[in-house]
């Protein structure tokens, strides 16, 4: 029969070896690097742990919690909030934080993901009830400032420092969303039409200006025409009266002239009356004149 003493001896010296290695496994703490370990001895707070390896005293030591060090986004229900105008509007806010102080956030505060909540609402309430609806509508940086101060100074104690407070939404009740779009939808019409006049306004301005322009020019042309035409017949005129002075005319000649000179003054537009000038009969005596004696009998004195 095999020896019970024995037996006893080899199941005491297993019982021995499992409480050894249980021990060592609890004295053995291997922290992740994003969280905080935070131990009591007997029952008090002792230390706290960061990320690696750590020694602890088996069954004295124990962890009474373990904080995340990361920073976390915590997304709140839209809240009911009243504005100073005395309307209600649902307001829907993110808040950025993270654990600075593993011990306060243990030991301050039961619960500080519910205590961020709820005084984020509070201060919410605070700062947009002093805002109407449309300063709250465009203050956004203004409100996310203000909740980010109030929140970082309250939270402070509790171990937990606030990035940053971003408002998601701010809806108005949908009565008021209706009333609101018509509002700019009016608007839009109106800048609209006041666009299209405008526009109309340059295109007929512009087409009085192309019209002036066109006059201007096409007086300037006419002007142009008349100032080289009286230039033209100057010269020819010059001409004539150089050539004809070089060539010696007689009264014959000249009265000959002046008579083809006549019809061409008749057959001006502008000529409505034509008097005949006084020079006409001594012309027309002087061709007479010369034409008689030339035809004049050689018999004749």
């Amino acid at each position: 029969m095999p020896d019970i003493g024995a037996i006893l001896l080899w199941i005491l010296a297993i019982a021995v070896v499992i409480f050894v290695i249980t021990v060592l496994v609890q004295a053995i703490r291997i922290v992740p690097q994003s969280e905080a370990f935070i131990i009591e001895r007997l029952g008090r707070y002792h230390r706290t742990l960061y990320g690696g390896p750590h020694l602890l005293m088996p069954i004295i030591d124990r962890t009474r919690a373990r904080v995340d060090l990361r920073e976390q986004v915590v997304s709140f229900p839209p809240q009911q909030v009243i504005t100073e105008d005395n309307l209600s509007v649902a307001v829907d806010v993110v808040v950025y934080f993270r654990v600075t102080d593993p011990r306060a956030a243990t030991y301050e505060i039961a619960n500080y993901l519910g205590a961020v909540e709820q005084l984020s609402i509070t201060t919410l309430r605070n700062v947009v009830g002093g805002l109407n609806l449309e300063e709250a509508l465009v203050s956004r940086d203004l409100i996310n400032g203000k909740l980010s101060a109030t929140l970082d100074e309250a939270t402070g104690q509790w171990g937990i420092k606030v990035g940053r407070v971003e408002l998601k939404a701010i809806d108005p009740p949908p009565t008021l969303r209706d009333a609101m779009e018509k509002q700019m939808r009016a608007e839009r019409d109106r800048r609209a039409a006041i666009l299209t006049a405008e526009g109309h306004k340059q295109s007929q301005i512009l087409v009085a200006e192309g019209a002036r322009q066109a006059e201007i020019l096409k007086a300037e042309g006419d002007k142009q025409a008349q100032v080289l035409r009286a230039q033209g017949e100057s010269e020819a005129i010059q001409n004539v009266f150089t050539a004809i002075h070089a060539g010696a005319p007689d009264d014959k000649l000249l009265a000959y002239q002046y008579l083809q000179t006549l019809p061409k003054l008749a057959e001006s537009q502008s000529s409505k009356l034509w008097i005949i000038p006084s020079e006409l009969t001594e012309a027309l005596k002087g061709i007479a004149g010369g034409f008689g004696r030339g035809t004049t009998s050689p018999d004749r004195p």
